[in-house]
């Protein structure tokens, strides 16, 4: 069994609240290719000011990389990239 707790005002709905839980997973699954794909995670941290220039540019990069595969994806609609049915991720941006 899973929960959340969650905090907010009083007048916050149930729906919301379920949106914002749902949310979680595809910020975990960004960070995850951000880490990957762009080397989030290959700074050792020795000084604040670098390890945030670090995050900043492979944020940036990965951002980059994203938008670049989803313009490329939106002008071959219609061009079958395989045989299976199933769509790709939207945050990967390999053919």
């Amino acid at each position: 069994m899973a929960f959340y707790l969650g905090f907010g005002p009083v007048d916050t709905t149930i729906d919301e609240l379920v949106k914002v839980a749902g949310s979680r997973w595809a910020i975990e699954e960004c960070f995850q290719s951000a880490k990957t794909e762009v080397g989030l995670d290959q700074y050792q941290v020795r000084r604040y000011e670098a390890w945030y220039r670090h995050i900043t540019l492979a944020m940036l990069a990965h951002a980059y990389l994203a938008v670049t595969a989803a313009n490329s994806r939106s002008k071959r609609i219609g061009t079958a990239l395989s045989a299976s049915r199933w769509e790709r991720s939207g945050v990967c941006w390999h053919t």
